[in-house]
């Protein structure tokens, strides 16, 4: 499990494609997949923070904060563009953050309510995917562009990127760089 400050160290350019997606209607927009105590999904939309340090997202009392305290998976997904269909992609674990210092830091970056009850998350990175489509060469959608990153600690090189051609394996993962199929 990769800090969002050691994805980006390993790829800054896909890390603030990714960021620029999440934030580009100001702050932090996208939507979250938490998996639920039946073992299926669950999905909200949400304001995550992204920093130099992390990835955090404040979440509420609600249904999917306590699927995040029992099953830290998540996936997190880009708000469409208005004018195109390119899409960041981002999954890994949630763990609750207890640091009041660290807490406080990200409140008041992300413009947290003091009164509301919720609780900060910082999320971990598995998988990083964006995927761009060329819409000057391609009205109206075209074949994207994909890129995808895994963190081997995680496990995820143990399953193949069905995009990934084979012997095209970056140091942490898989950068296809080509139409998606």
């Amino acid at each position: 499990m990769a800090s969002w400050s050691e994805f980006a160290a390993d790829e800054p350019r896909l890390a603030d494609e990714i960021r620029l997606l999440l934030q580009q209607y100001g702050p932090g927009f996208g939507y979250l997949a938490t998996v639920r105590a039946d073992g299926g999904p669950r999905v909200h939309p949400v304001s995550p923070v992204i920093t130099d340090d992390g990835l955090w997202c404040f979440v509420i009392d609600s249904p999917k904060r306590r699927d995040l305290e029992r099953d830290g998976r998540f996936a997190l997904h880009s708000f469409p563009p208005e004018e195109s269909d390119d899409e960041a992609y981002v999954a890994g674990r949630a763990r609750p953050v207890t640091d009041p210092a660290t807490v406080a830091r990200v409140a008041l970056i992300g413009r947290a309510a003091p009164q509301g009850d919720w609780r900060l998350f910082e999320f971990t990175v598995d998988v990083a995917m964006l995927a761009r489509r060329d819409q000057v060469a391609h009205p109206g959608g075209g074949r994207p562009e994909v890129r995808v990153w895994l963190d081997p600690g995680a496990g995820a090189l143990a399953r193949r990127d069905p995009l990934a051609p084979e012997g095209r394996r970056g140091r942490h993962g898989f950068d296809t760089r080509r139409p998606a199929a």
